[in-house]
């Protein structure tokens, strides 16, 4: 039985969403209608995952969940609604330690919980597995001050500098804001490529993300919602709600946002960005980097990126909250290097040249 602790301080949402853990049959379920009590039966229940809504009387669920991962830490899935501000609450609690979040559907509340019912159920599951990243004692200054002070990654991984030529792709769902905060800050101001991301996010969030990136990083860091030129040293994230795609105008690498592709379960669809940098780039230029998140999106992609002369990355399973997407990269051969996430910035920095 999986032990599940619903908080909510809608007492219609505590009673619809312990339906739909109830007929799955295999939940034990608990309900606290605010943050305090959540933070009490946290450590008398011990449940093996939560869901947490953030706004609540008493005690709100940024509170709640800051005292839990100090406490008592254990898997969070974050109950957010579509709105910039829903998407900046989300993003604290990501970076506070939640390992997963699920948007409120606009419209009648019983009718928004059948439309997520199944996708909550599967994001509960996996965080019910996940690990737990908790805040760091220190700050960010900190830990990347610690970081460039560390030796540099071991020869063995440095095949060749890809030159003044390569773009990095990184593919990442569940578990990824967070991951990303670990990453893409240590990558120096001077860093000559450009990356792509295609992380898991609905569309109301990718904005909002990518300016709360470009506030951490040495690099701009912008969202990719039309078409734009792909410069070196800048950072796009694929659109929410769309498709990131490369292509090659007037001899231009350009991204675009297109239309989600019903071919494909998951948006912005990994395995769609690393098909088309196939299409318009030299492989070999490439590097592609698999984070952290459930399912298979982009191991096709990346294993073909791999095969033409490309390099990848996989992140390990020491450090990956969902281990899914890097484990089936590297079930596939796909994985030039397997790499815990805080080691990751400083091997493509290497690739770099920098």
């Amino acid at each position: 039985m999986i032990k599940l602790l619903i908080v909510d301080d809608s007492a219609l949402m505590r009673r619809l969403l312990t339906t739909v853990f109830q007929a799955e049959g295999d939940f034990d379920i608990r309900q606290a209608h605010n943050g305090k009590e959540a933070v009490q039966l946290n450590n008398e229940f011990r449940p093996d995952v939560l869901t947490l809504d953030i706004n609540m009387p008493e005690m709100d669920g940024i509170t709640a969940l800051s005292l839990i991962m100090a406490e008592r830490p254990v898997p969070v899935v974050m109950v957010s609604s579509l709105t910039e501000k829903g998407a900046l609450a989300t993003f604290e609690a990501l970076h506070l330690g939640a390992v997963d979040y699920i948007t409120k559907p606009d419209g009648t509340i019983s009718l928004s919980i059948t439309e997520i019912s199944e996708k909550l159920v599967a994001k509960v599951r996996a965080a019910a597995k996940a690990k737990v990243k908790g805040t760091s004692v220190r700050g960010l200054a900190q830990r990347l001050r610690d970081e460039r002070e560390k030796p540099p990654v071991p020869a063995v991984f440095v095949r060749r500098n890809l030159g003044k030529e390569g773009l990095v792709l990184i593919g990442v769902s569940t578990g990824g804001p967070r991951t990303l905060e670990d990453i893409l800050p240590l990558l120096p101001a001077d860093f000559p490529w450009p990356v792509l991301i295609a992380q898991h996010m609905p569309p109301s969030f990718t904005r909002t993300f990518a300016e709360r990136m470009n506030a951490m990083c040495p690099l701009a860091v912008i969202e990719a919602s039309q078409p734009m030129s792909v410069d070196a040293g800048t950072i796009y994230i694929g659109k929410g709600g769309a498709d990131m795609l490369l292509s090659r105008r007037s001899g231009k690498l350009t991204v675009l946002a297109k239309p989600e592709s019903r071919e494909h379960m998951w948006h912005p669809s990994v395995e769609l960005l690393g098909h088309s940098a196939l299409e318009c780039c030299d492989p070999t230029q490439v590097v592609a980097v698999m984070l952290t998140g459930m399912g298979y999106d982009g191991a096709d992609a990346f294993t073909a990126i791999k095969k033409l002369g490309g390099r990848t990355i996989a992140e390990s399973e020491e450090s990956a909250v969902v281990f899914g997407m890097p484990a089936e990269l590297i079930k596939r051969s796909g994985a030039s290097v397997v790499l815990p996430a805080e080691k990751i910035a400083k091997q493509l920095t290497t690739w770099a040249g920098r």
